[in-house]
């Protein structure tokens, strides 16, 4: 069994999740992965599950919040691979 580096629950169905720089982290559910890895908004503070919007190295939960911080306005779109020009 492995131990969720979350909360610590020794599970006999934990998981591994790699990440693009070689880290290796063990969950027990998605919840404490999420917990654990997900960005958090920079103007309301949640854990972006979805998508969210990036912007000039910047993320954020959707481009309502993106525009209330960044200068580039109406630029900035909710679609998956939408980048400001």
């Amino acid at each position: 069994m492995a131990t969720c580096e979350v909360c610590g629950n020794d599970y006999w169905m934990a998981f591994e999740v790699r990440t693009v720089s070689g880290d290796v982290h063990t969950f027990d559910s998605f919840e404490c992965a999420a917990h654990k890895l997900a960005p958090i908004c920079e103007h309301c503070d949640v854990k972006i599950i979805g998508h969210g919007v990036e912007v000039g190295g910047r993320f954020f939960c959707c481009a309502h919040c993106a525009r209330a911080v960044e200068a580039l306005g109406a630029e900035i779109r909710d679609a998956v691979g939408a980048r400001p020009a």
